[in-house]
């Protein structure tokens, strides 16, 4: 009889803390990127949909890592601490808000504040949702037979 596997180590705080910093860096890069390809009018339009995209991308991860097949330890804070955290930016929706507040625009101040919190609640339950839903749909490989006896 084989043995079995042996547990999975966890990860030391210096192999996390690298994965966090690596995936960080490409998020934050990611959404520079956006940010350039559609840069801020009256409404910031960037931020608000990088932060709603992060929200769908980390509802899917979850329950990607979670539920569907366990990840390699490091998975979770290289993808979702590092680059989902890198690339959503709460810090940047609080200072928009304090701009369209300044600018006298607080009517978009108000509708931006509260399309970004029920808007980021729906995307992460519909990203996990989804992915649910899609996993639930893909057949899973019955095991297979440790041999047929008397099979000739």
């Amino acid at each position: 009889m084989p043995a079995a596997p042996a547990p999975r180590s966890q990860p030391s705080s210096q192999a996390v803390l690298a994965a966090v910093a690596a995936g960080g860096a490409i998020g934050a890069v990611a959404r520079h990127g956006l940010a350039a390809v559609l840069p801020h009018g009256h409404f910031a339009w960037s931020t608000l949909a990088v932060n709603l995209t992060g929200c769908l991308l980390i509802g899917v991860l979850m329950v990607l890592i979670t539920e569907v097949r366990p990840a390699h330890p490091l998975v979770r804070p290289f993808l979702g601490v590092g680059v989902l955290g890198g690339f959503t930016t709460f810090s940047t929706y609080i200072a928009d808000i304090r701009q369209a507040l300044d600018a006298g625009a607080g009517a978009a101040a108000l509708a931006y504040l509260v399309l970004t919190v029920t808007g980021a609640v729906a995307a992460v339950w519909a990203g996990a949702s989804l992915t649910r839903l899609a996993a639930a749909a893909v057949p899973r490989r019955a095991a297979e037979p440790a041999g047929e006896e008397g099979a000739a």
